[in-house]
């Protein structure tokens, strides 16, 4: 989820906080605990000052981990309340576990997902039914807070609240797979390998990409309609060679990494030099598909000459930044 979702996630645990007779709830340091327990797992972002690589290939992987969810942020996050605001051991660190736990259970359900599992799995956890921003979360959580203030009880507010969101990710799950049968029915020529269905931040559209047999189709549903805007062909793959001058680039692994389904292209520029491109086809906009890896590489010699991958929406941004790179 994204950080204003996650922040107020943490306020409202605040809330639920105040039914535990040891622990001030809304004392400056019992909040900042929280709130901050709420964040944590999120600090990796920071890795986007090095480069887009490593950032795709480590956020939301081992700082949500089994061993950082249960055991590193609980007890690091602690011991900081303890010896910096004296709060009580035990009841702070079962809080803070709390807290760090519904981070990343609820991250589970983006399409970005998390590596939740690791080290046991290393896959990632991708269930794909909310999206990053979700309106109707924000509006509830939004609307906890100026009932809470008007004399609620936090309590009753936060049982009755997450007891709807339960039942609202179950109807978004419900209507995830009610277009991947609908997928089937309109395509019923097609053998179909995989559907991925997706949501968007309207709550109605969702992303919809289907892999077949001979081909890709990307779209985008309109409550019960769908609507292929692209088929591409699956091609074989990469010439063997051009594969392995490109399979250690740093870029090129973050991206196979990452994207769940993709395709490439080839293109030669001038007498000295090509172009592969590497194409998520989850994240079409208006288009354009703006999450990309794009390597040149010398015509003679396939040493890669320059390499980027990341979100980019414009032609000219992308080769300025491959460039720079």
């Amino acid at each position: 989820m994204d950080t204003l979702t996650h922040t107020l996630m943490g306020g409202t645990l605040v809330g639920l906080a105040t039914i535990d007779p040891n622990i001030d709830a809304v004392s400056t340091g019992f909040i900042a605990t929280i709130v901050g327990a709420s964040l944590v797992p999120d600090i990796d972002t920071v890795l986007k000052m090095r480069n887009n690589a490593v950032y795709i290939t480590h956020h939301r992987g081992l700082t949500h981990s089994l061993p950082f969810t249960f055991l590193i942020w609980p007890v690091l996050l602690t011991a900081i309340a303890h010896f910096t605001f004296g709060l009580p051991l035990v009841n702070t660190y079962l809080w803070v576990q709390l807290a760090v736990f519904l981070h990343v259970f609820v991250d589970i359900f983006n399409s970005y997902g998390t590596q939740a599992l690791r080290p046991l799995d290393n896959t990632w956890i991708q269930l794909g039914i909310i999206n990053t921003v979700d309106v109707p979360i924000l509006v509830a959580h939004g609307l906890y807070f100026v009932l809470w203030f008007l004399g609620f009880s936090p309590v009753i507010l936060f049982i009755i609240m997450y007891a709807l969101l339960a039942a609202y990710y179950i109807a978004r799950y419900f209507m995830q797979q009610f277009l991947v049968r609908k997928v089937e029915k309109q395509l019923p020529n097609d053998t179909i390998k995989r559907t991925f269905v997706m949501p968007t931040i309207h709550f109605n559209q969702w992303r919809i990409v289907v892999v077949t047999d001979k081909a890709y189709y990307v779209g985008r549903s309109f409550k019960e309609n769908i609507i292929f805007y692209d088929r591409f062909n699956r091609e074989d793959k990469l010439p063997h060679k051009i594969f392995m001058a490109i399979k250690h680039d740093r870029n090129f692994k973050a991206f196979t990494f990452f994207s769940s389904i993709y395709r490439y292209e080839m293109k030669s520029l001038d007498a000295d030099t090509f172009e592969v491109r590497y194409i998520d086809l989850r994240y079409l906009k208006e288009g354009h598909y703006p999450f990309v890896c794009i390597m040149h590489l010398d015509k003679k010699s396939y040493e890669v000459i320059h390499s980027y991958t990341g979100w980019v929406f414009s032609e000219e941004k992308l080769q300025r930044k491959l460039l720079e790179s």
